[in-house]
């Protein structure tokens, strides 16, 4: 007989033994029994043990699939680092299938792409230094650079990987990456079917495909001989899970690319603070085309005032289209000033207070530091502040009305669900049978647009007050990616609302982005990351009274702990999710190994951590 620890996948339980009359390989992934249940349990053959003095159940059976030696190492960094159990960690992983030996088939690519001085320049930085961050301008060709390197590496019979936010997956990168290298890339993303991830699996082991471009769960498929990652717009906190285990895919490829020696390309036109502090950069900041655009800020009450819906009338009229963002879907409500356009800052940490309308008041989530909302705004003394309130469908339904001989869309989560919706509004929009596209967040990705001649962003200062440390670098980040979308070839405006004209005009010049962020680390320095590690514990329950015993005996633990401050604790942003009542307390520390240890001693079924919170 032999014994074996395995690790339940999605389970959040600890490595269980179990026996097996046939000697097992360590990583496959076996079928057990676990108490009364009647489904079989998948798990994976984590180590041998030695006989245990209590009686263990049998193995039910062995399955075809397995993890290998790399995959194991990755997930026990992930248990450690994101603190959750091993088997929740290797769940993330799509695992290799037995008998499926690499075909020796071999073929050389020539992408026949030509680089130009400065290209070629940060081609050779990226190369020699393994593991660098490409900085380049909106349209200065980064996505020449990725294909060269990638070509180098399929040369050489390694594979590679192209990590992109989901929302950049567009219909035009596939059709670029195909064409080049043909069938032996493959897209993965959450919205293609079972049967088609099977079919991407079967022929990424058999060495059929040597690409793979995809959102964050395209780093955790069956790679054989894996050599290069790429992350583009590495600055999108898309690649920060939301879900157990709350990892983040772009950190995660820093550590494996340092870890097995691989190569790594970070690349964004705004790169983070984070990356720009800790890794080597190469700037590239020539663009192909000669764009000029021209920059209007309007600090108007509503957000359609009559100069935006004059410039938008004028621009369709000429035959040219307009896209409008917005920074959230939904409805959402900001409180600003109406004079100065601030928000009410947390007098302790330099970051905007909440909005809690049932407590009539405005709360710090840093620090729990809580004011009546002010009569007049603090900033300037005679400005009143407000609740403002805007979304997507509100503005196409007054553009509707407006222009009701025009073609108007929305484009953002609530209306486009599938790829195929995806596929039909841009096909509309690059054939000019759109006229306006209202959107979100997607609008800012990756999509060229040749026609659109002017981009209106509204709510910005939304993004800027938000109760966030990274707010600036947000609100900066998202309005140069929404602007990069105007004027892609020749002329093109952007119409800014918002009461901070000061602040955005000096910075939207991608050239002072650099400048940006060498300030915003100063600024940074003793309080935030990436000097300091961040996280955040979420207490969450349907008994108020329960969850919030467990909040203070954990408050009263962990500030008894002299390597971390507690810098704030109570109630959620969002206090009822789901019908669970919901609080929070964040922690910092310059000492990851103290911070880790704290994090692992919460043991409360209530908790979830949130280990390098970007919030």
């Amino acid at each position: 007989m032999f014994y074996y620890e395995l690790a339940l996948l999605k389970s959040p339980l600890n490595p269980l033994t179990y026996q097996s009359q046939n000697s097992l390989d360590i990583g496959s992934k076996v079928l057990v029994k676990l108490q009364n249940r009647k489904k079989l349990n998948e798990a994976v053959v984590i180590k041998e043990v030695e006989k245990p003095s209590f009686r263990c159940v049998n193995v039910e059976e062995l399955t075809d699939e397995y993890f290998d030696e790399k995959m194991l190492q990755v997930a026990k960094f992930v248990s450690q680092y994101y603190v959750c159990s091993l088997g929740e960690a290797l769940s993330v992983y799509s695992p290799f299938k037995r008998g499926l030996e690499k075909s020796s088939e071999f073929e050389l690519f020539d992408t026949k792409i030509e680089l130009s001085n400065e290209q070629e320049k940060a081609y050779d930085f990226l190369n020699e230094k393994k593991q660098a961050l490409l900085f380049a301008n909106t349209g200065a060709g980064k996505t020449e650079i990725y294909i060269k390197i990638i070509e180098e590496h399929l040369n050489q019979n390694k594979q590679a990987v192209l990590l992109m936010p989901e929302i950049s997956l567009t219909p035009q990168m596939q059709k670029r990456l195909e064409k080049v290298f043909e069938n032996s890339v493959a897209i993965w993303h959450s919205k293609i079917t079972r049967k088609k991830k099977d079919e991407i699996l079967h022929k990424l082991q058999i060495g059929e495909i040597k690409l793979i471009a995809g959102a964050r769960s395209a780093l955790f498929l069956p790679y054989k001989d894996l050599g290069l990652i790429v992350v583009d717009e590495e600055h999108d906190e898309s690649y920060k899970s939301d879900s157990k285990p709350r990892l983040n895919t772009k950190d995660l490829s820093i550590y494996m690319a340092k870890k097995f020696d691989m190569q790594l390309i970070l690349g964004s036109a705004t790169v983070s603070a984070g990356s720009f502090a800790k890794i080597p950069y190469v700037r590239l900041e020539k663009t192909f085309y000669d764009t000029s655009k021209k920059y209007i800020f309007d600090d108007g009450e509503s957000c359609l005032t009559p100069m935006i819906l004059n410039k938008i009338s004028q621009t369709i009229e000429s035959q040219n289209q307009v896209i409008i963002f917005l920074p959230t879907r939904a409805n959402f409500k900001y409180q600003i000033c109406t004079s100065c356009g601030k928000s009410v800052e947390c007098p302790y940490c330099s970051v905007s207070m909440s909005l809690h309308k049932n407590d009539l008041a405005l709360k710090c989530h840093y620090c729990g530091y809580s004011q009546q909302i002010p009569d007049s705004c603090p900033s300037c003394g005679t400005g009143i502040i407000h609740n403002l309130r805007v979304g997507t469908a509100q503005i196409e339904e007054e553009l509707k009305e407006i222009f009701p001989s025009k073609s108007i869309k929305r484009f953002d989560r609530d209306e486009i669900k599938t790829n195929k919706q995806l596929k039909t509004v841009l096909n509309e929009f690059n054939k000019g049978e759109i006229d306006i596209l209202v959107g979100t967040q997607m609008l800012s990705k990756g999509h060229d647009y040749h026609n659109v001649k002017l981009a209106v962003v509204l709510g910005i200062d939304s993004v800027l007050n938000m109760n966030s440390y990274k707010s600036r670098e947000k609100a900066l980040s998202l309005l140069i990616q929404i602007a990069g979308r105007s004027g892609r070839k020749g002329d093109g405006e952007v119409i800014i609302q918002t009461k901070n004209e000061e602040f955005f005009d000096f910075y939207l010049n991608e050239s002072n982005y650099k400048e940006f962020l060498e300030t915003e680390l100063e600024f940074r320095e003793e309080l935030y990351p990436p000097y300091l590690k961040l996280s955040k514990v979420i207490f969450a329950h349907t008994n108020g009274l329960k969850v919030k015993e467990e909040l203070d005996k954990y408050v009263r633990i962990l500030k008894s702990n002299p390597n971390i401050e507690v810098v704030g604790f109570g109630q959620c942003a969002i206090f009822k999710m789901a019908n669970k009542y919901r609080y929070e307390i964040v922690l910092r520390s310059k000492n990851v190994k103290a911070m880790l240890e704290a994090l692992h001693s919460v043991t409360s079924p209530m908790a979830t951590i949130d280990m390098d919170t970007i919030y």
